[in-house]
């Protein structure tokens, strides 16, 4: 068994060799979920593991070298589409699987590895579903209040002690990239490898609340581009308002607005060679985390006491206003003051200190 799994603990694993895991449907997600990978790999090396995940998510799984394989599954989210499901279960059980771990908590997601008839079905209750898996959990939120957590806990027998038997440390995601395919990246979108780049993430799916504002990140662009980097936004076509709003106020050659001109795989790949990065609490954020590379992390309606980047290398900032955390997509009282207040300064002196190699191998920081 591999270091930070906890052998000394006397884990007790179930000797699977064939697995498939239903993946989560968001980037962040399911970038945290590399670490039931890893888990799942140092526990029994010989293992075959599947992802049966949204067609989006087939190049960050291809970046994950636990895997053997990456299924993609035809139904969009949301889309119940029983028979179909059930013909696609069907011709997965020619694969033979000894087990499947259901990450999703929704009825739906179970539904194709029971018609598979995959022996043992494993997955946290939700959604009366209990019937469906035969491996079903009761969670403890308490006990595991962290995501990766709960999708880890999920790798040891139901009868483990958690969070007693839970690895210690828990591994923490790791995406791979070749050197060619960043290098291929830059230099398709014009970007010089031999300047330091600073990747800007504006968008959050999930709402404004999230969102750092546009004139925050302008100023944070201007000043490292004064001190000779380049600044690359991105984002997906959705987000190109934002991204071309940051643009304009910028007005500088060497800021680069490649939202929705890029795939997800080239994102990657960029993030990759990033001398910083600064993000919003979104899915770019965990892959830059998981890219391991200097990140700013900012919260504003969120809170990384659930979703935390994983890694060694980020500075999280948030402010201490009384109404934040709200959880909620948009400002219910509309001044967005968790971020608003967040200053550009607080930013920049981040940035410093990750670019300080004293503090490259510390623990992550956390800023109110």
């Amino acid at each position: 068994m591999g270091s930070g799994i906890g052998a000394e603990r006397g884990v007790r694993v179930t000797q699977v060799q064939r697995i498939l895991i239903v993946g989560p449907s968001w980037i962040g997600d399911m970038v945290m979920a590399q670490s039931l990978f890893m888990v799942l790999k140092q526990q029994q090396p010989q293992a075959r593991i599947d992802v049966l995940a949204p067609a989006w998510s087939m190049p960050l799984l291809s970046r994950m070298p636990q895997l053997e394989n990456a299924i993609e599954l035809p139904f969009d989210h949301g889309q119940l589409r029983l028979q179909e499901r059930r013909q696609f279960g069907r011709n997965l059980s020619a694969n033979r699987y000894d087990q499947v771990i259901v990450l999703p908590n929704s009825f739906k997601s179970a539904i194709v590895p029971w018609f598979a008839d995959i022996p043992q079905r494993t997955g946290w209750r939700g959604e009366m579903r209990g019937w469906i898996l035969n491996d079903s959990r009761r969670l403890d939120k308490t006990a595991l209040p962290l995501m990766v957590q709960r999708f880890v806990a999920l790798a040891l027998p139901a009868t483990s002690r958690l969070p007693e038997e839970l690895p210690d440390p828990i591994p923490v995601p790791q995406l791979t990239v070749s050197p060619a395919d960043s290098q291929h990246a830059l230099e398709l979108f014009g970007l010089k490898d031999e300047t330091p780049i600073l990747m800007l993430c504006p968008a959050a799916e999930f709402g404004d609340a999230k969102r750092w504002p546009t004139g925050h990140y302008a100023t944070v662009a201007k000043n490292r581009i004064e001190a000779g980097w380049q600044v690359v936004l991105l984002g997906s076509a959705k987000d190109q308002a934002i991204t071309g709003k940051i643009a304009s106020q910028v007005n500088a050659p060497h800021c680069f607005d490649l939202a929705g001109r890029t795939t997800l795989a080239q994102a990657i790949d960029l993030l990759s060679v990033a001398g910083a990065v600064v993000s919003n609490d979104s899915g770019l954020m965990h892959v830059a985390a998981a890219l391991h590379r200097p990140l700013v992390a900012l919260y504003g309606s969120t809170s990384p006491k659930f979703t935390p980047p994983l890694s060694d290398r980020v500075v999280m900032l948030y402010t201490d206003i009384k109404c934040r955390p709200c959880f909620k997509r948009e400002c219910p009282l509309q001044h967005k003051k968790c971020l608003t207040e967040l200053a550009p300064r607080r930013v920049l002196d981040a940035l410093a200190e990750l670019q300080n190699p004293v503090l490259a191998g510390e623990s992550a920081l956390c800023v109110s």
